[in-house]
C-alpha cells in the first residue's frame, strides 16, 4: 500500500510502504475510511523535532476491524473501532488509575495516515461501538483518538467546573476542541486566546463567551482585567511554548489550576515565580482511553457536532498539501480520505 512518510522539514511523501500485518498475538488490523494531520505532526515537519531517517506519520484513527491475533478478545472483524495515540493493556496500575497514556506498554502510534493500520495493545487500546457509523458521522468520531479526547483532558486536568471561568490558549484544533470541552462541563465564562477571525468563528460557535487578541504580557493583562484582577479559575494551555506556558500561568488565580496539553518544546519553569504563584499544574499526554467511550457516545448521540473542526478535505495521496495548508495557518486541520 502506499502512505505518508516524512523525509525531513517540509518533506512529505506519499509512498509505497509494506503492508500491516498481525505481529504479535495482541494486535489487529484495520481499514481507516478517514484520517488527518495533527498539529503536533507539524514540530517534526517544520524541522523543531528531530526525527531519524525516514518516519511514518499519522496518529488519530478509527476505522473497521480487519484481522485480530490469536489473543484478542474484545474486538472481532467488521466492528468499527478507535483507539487512541497512545496504546494502553487498560489492566496495568496506570491504567487502572486511569492514565493509560502512561501504561507499562504503552507505544505511541504511527503509520495512521494510512489506508490500513496495526494496532498493537488492541483489546486495551480499541473500542468498539455497535454498527458502523455513517460517512458524515466519521470526522467527528476521528476527533476522539486524540484532537477532542486531548481537549476533554484539557479541561478535565484544570479542574473545569459548573459555573467557572475558563481561558484557553492555542486556537488550533486541541484549543478549539478545548473550548467545546469546557463548555460540556458547565463553564460559564469562556475566554478564546486567538488571533485569527476564522478561528475565532468557531471558538465561538464551540461555546466561547469572549475573545482575546493579544498575547504574552499583555494577554495576561487583558485576562485580569476582564477578570477584575482576580485571573481565570482554569487555564488551559493548548500550544507548547514558553510564551503559551507563561501566559497561562501568570493569567490564573492563586489556587487556580493550569492544565497543559501542547507538547512542550524549550519550556522552563522557573521555581520561585511558579512557588509564588499558587496554581496547580496538570498536563501531559492525554489518557484518551479513559474517555473515549463517554466521548464516542456523546458523538454517536448527537449532543456534540465536531466535524467543522476539519476545514480542510483532501485525498490522502496529496496529504503533503494538507501539512503545508496546516503549517501557513490556511486550514485548522485537514482531513484526509483514502
Amino acid at each position: 500500500m502506499q502512505a505518508t512518510v516524512l523525509y525531513g522539514p517540509g518533506d512529505v511523501r506519499f509512498e509505497e510502504v509494506n503492508d500491516p500485518k498481525i505481529v504479535e498475538p495482541t494486535d489487529a488490523v484495520i481499514r481507516i475510511p478517514a484520517t488527518c494531520v495533527c498539529g503536533s505532526d507539524l514540530w517534526p515537519y517544520r524541522g523543531l523535532q528531530p526525527i531519524k531517517g525516514p518516519t511514518p506519520m499519522g496518529h488519530e484513527y478509527c476505522g473497521i476491524v480487519e484481522e485480530v491475533g490469536s489473543a484478542v478478545r474484545s474486538v472481532k472483524p467488521g466492528q468499527f473501532v478507535i483507539g487512541s495515540f497512545a496504546t494502553s493493556d487498560n489492566t496495568c496500575p496506570h491504567c487502572l488509575y486511569g492514565y493509560q497514556s502512561s501504561c507499562v506498554s504503552r507505544e505511541f502510534m504511527t503509520r495512521a495516515q494510512a489506508p490500513f493500520l496495526r494496532v498493537p495493545n488492541a483489546d486495551g487500546t480499541l473500542v468498539a461501538r455497535p454498527g458502523v457509523p455513517s460517512d458524515d458521522m466519521v470526522p467527528s468520531l476521528l476527533t476522539t483518538s486524540d484532537v477532542l479526547g486531548t481537549g476533554w483532558f484539557a479541561a478535565d486536568a484544570a479542574n473545569v467546573k459548573p459555573g467557572s471561568t475558563v481561558v484557553v490558549v492555542g486556537d488550533g484544533a486541541v484549543g478549539l476542541l478545548a473550548v467545546l470541552s469546557a463548555s460540556q462541563m458547565g463553564a460559564e465564562r469562556i475566554i478564546a486566546m486567538s488571533r485569527h477571525e476564522p478561528r475565532q468563528k468557531l471558538a465561538r460557535e464551540f461555546g466561547a463567551t469572549d475573545v482575546v487578541t493579544e498575547r504574552g504580557d499583555e494577554g495576561v493583562a487583558r485576562i485580569k482585567d476582564m477578570t477584575k484582577g482576580i485571573g481565570a479559575d482554569s487555564v488551559l494551555e493548548c500550544v507548547g511554548t514558553q510564551e503559551s506556558m507563561m501566559q497561562a500561568i501568570q493569567a490564573t488565580r492563586p489556587g487556580g489550576f493550569v492544565s497543559y496539553v501542547g507538547v512542550p518544546h524549550e519550556v522552563t519553569l522557573e521555581g520561585t515565580q511558579l512557588f509564588f504563584s499558587h496554581v496547580h499544574l496538570h498536563g501531559g499526554p492525554a489518557p484518551v482511553r479513559r474517555y473515549l467511550p463517554d466521548l464516542m457516545d456523546r458523538v454517536l448521540s448527537g449532543k456534540i457536532n465536531l466535524g467543522k473542526v476539519f476545514d480542510l478535505v483532501l485525498p490522502l495521496n496529496r496529504v503533503a498539501e494538507g501539512y503545508r495548508a496546516m503549517d501557513e495557518r490556511r486550514a485548522i486541520k485537514a482531513l484526509l480520505r483514502p
